[in-house]
């Protein structure tokens, strides 16, 4: 089950958040994808903010990996997913591969950034036990 929580309740994503904004703050809207998250690498180490790029992620079947994978952008404080956009707005199918990052990561908290407009857009998943 997913629900979405403010950021502001979280300290975690609000800085993540916070770095984000100052990102976009400099650099605005219309680059790709690749200067945001080479800017938003910048500023976690800037601000202590632990993190790893481009985290493999892999699928299984029936408890057997299958052969391909996924990327995920970053992992920040080592359990928190994140996903950067730079496009004019996110949809349910940039929804849907958070909720799969989530799950096949096994990982409870993501973030959907979208550097692409003129204000960043981001969105918290929550994955909770049913």
């Amino acid at each position: 089950m997913l629900t979405t929580i403010p950021s502001h309740d979280d300290p975690r994503t609000y800085k993540i958040i916070g770095a984000a904004l100052e990102v976009h703050r400099v650099l605005g809207s219309g680059f790709l994808e690749l200067f945001y998250k080479e800017a938003l690498a910048l500023e976690f180490r800037a601000r202590d903010i632990p993190f790893e790029s481009e985290v493999p992620c892999n699928i299984e079947y029936k408890g057997r990996p299958l052969r391909g994978e996924y990327r995920m952008d970053f992992v920040c404080f080592g359990e928190i997913v994140l996903e950067v956009k730079a496009r004019s707005s996110t949809g349910p199918a940039d929804h849907a591969q958070v909720i799969n990052y989530l799950a096949s990561s096994r990982l409870h908290v993501a973030l959907l950034l979208n550097f692409g407009g003129d204000r960043l857009e981001h969105k918290r998943f929550v994955r909770t036990q049913m």
